[in-house]
């Protein structure tokens, strides 16, 4: 990266926001090797063509491409700047423990090609603590460099830790246009990282330290699970008290200091859903706030299954369309996503009656094997079904008329028909008030 030569860049990790990130830095002149586990990924990209749905991605994948600038490999090559960009779940066994396995699996084959002058960029959402962590497990491997923070003098390789901000639907734009937090190891290791971003992106990048970078992420988050969670809370009230919780946001929202967010079926996502309790892990002595919005966010998912299921058994004969199943509108993104548990549940517990319509998918997720539920569009739908449950708020599901869904018994967990007639009185209605 001397002089005015552009780096060679290679991204690990080729995901929701690994191949935009590759793509994005190819158009600014770089040459990019992609790196994935998956072999059929690979195939895809190195064809020009791409395994996930964002606007204007495939066209920029392919021109990219077809200049020579963006390939895609299962193994890593040298290069002068690597950015990690995989999966950082955490374990399901109750205690939410992160699991920061693939990050450093990552980093270890990142180790094995390291030569004086690279630059390591962590993007994946992490606990903090967890760029030094990494920064170690590269020491471990590498003897022969000198690590940042671990070194008296100038350091081999600088490592830095800077996380995406993106909206999924609008991923290249953010990329490019959105601020960045960029946490170095050191503050040389911060610089090294910013004259990379510059390269390409737009809006203002900010320097400061790993663990506060990590944290910022984490925050962001959280701030938004916790406002979500009130809503959804909120919305669980209005059903106990019967009223319209859609009317009652909108008249409070007036006030001028006041802006509720709109409840709906959960918090889904690879990043609200999880984040939180990376901090919780953390700190779990000072977080009930953080907790209980996730508590609160969880229990929604549970509360609109036994309002949908309540439904469906008030119509013994009716057919019953779950309408979506990604964790948010216009994307095929169905991680943590309320929306599909909800749809498989009630496909486990009232089989060919549920028919799920998810115009984003090509076929229903494996949970719904066996359980007689079947794929069918919107149209569709409105022809056949005679209860609605809205689960996702694509826009073909808004663009639906009234005239359409008069007749139809509607659960709209998204608020997407405020024209919509209320339910029907007698057996339908006792039920969603037990359920509420």
């Amino acid at each position: 990266m001397r002089g005015q030569e552009l780096p060679t860049v290679s991204v690990i990790g080729l995901g929701y926001i690994g191949l935009p990130t590759a793509a994005v830095i190819a158009r600014a002149g770089m040459r990019v090797r992609g790196v994935d586990v998956s072999q059929a990924v690979v195939d895809t990209i190195n064809r020009g063509e791409i395994h996930i749905e964002e606007v204007d991605l495939d066209g920029l994948v392919h021109g990219v491409v077809q200049r020579g600038l963006l390939s895609a490999a299962t193994d890593i090559a040298p290069a002068d700047v690597f950015v990690i960009a995989v999966p950082t779940p955490f374990h399901k066994d109750g205690r939410h423990t992160p699991d920061i396995s693939y990050v450093l699996e990552a980093a270890r084959n990142v180790a094995r090609v390291l030569k004086p002058g690279d630059t390591i960029i962590l993007e994946s959402t992490s606990p903090v603590g967890t760029t030094v962590e990494m920064r170690d497990m590269i020491a471990a491997e590498r003897p022969d460099l000198a690590m940042p923070g671990l070194c008296e003098g100038t350091p081999d390789v600088s490592i830095a830790y800077c996380p995406e901000r993106v909206l999924p639907g609008r991923i290249l734009e953010e990329l490019t246009n959105n601020d960045r937090s960029i946490g170095g190891i050191t503050p040389r290791c911060a610089r090294k990282a910013l004259a990379f971003y510059k390269r390409f992106v737009r809006g203002t990048c900010v320097t400061t330290d790993a663990a506060s970078a990590e944290m910022t992420k984490l925050v962001e988050n959280a701030y938004r699970d916790v406002n979500i969670a009130f809503a959804n809370e909120l919305s669980v009230v209005a059903d106990a008290m019967g009223l319209d919780v859609w009317e009652v946001i909108r008249l409070a929202n007036r006030h001028p200091r006041v802006n509720i967010l709109n409840p709906g079926p959960g918090v889904g996502g690879h990043c609200i859903a999880v984040d939180p309790w990376f901090i919780v892990h953390g700190a779990p002595e000072q977080t009930p706030l953080i907790r209980t919005a996730r508590g609160v966010n969880d229990n929604k998912i549970h509360h609109v299954i036994a309002r949908a299921s309540a439904l469906v058994e008030a119509s013994p004969s009716a057919k019953v369309a779950c309408l979506g199943l990604a964790f948010k509108a216009n994307i095929d993104d169905f991680r943590e996503s309320p929306a599909r548990l909800v749809a498989a549940t009630l496909a486990r517990r009232f089989g060919s009656r549920i028919h799920v319509v998810e115009p984003y998918a090509a076929e229903l997720p494996r949970e719904f094997e066996g359980t007689g539920a079947s794929a069918i569009d919107i149209d569709t739908a409105l022809e056949e079904c005679d209860v609605l449950i809205v689960l996702v708020d694509h826009d073909v599901f808004k663009s639906v008329p009234l005239a359409e869904r008069a007749d139809k018994v509607v659960y709209d967990t998204r608020g997407i028909w405020p024209d919509q007639p209320q339910l029907a009185p007698g057996a339908v209605q006792p039920a969603l008030r037990k359920a509420g």
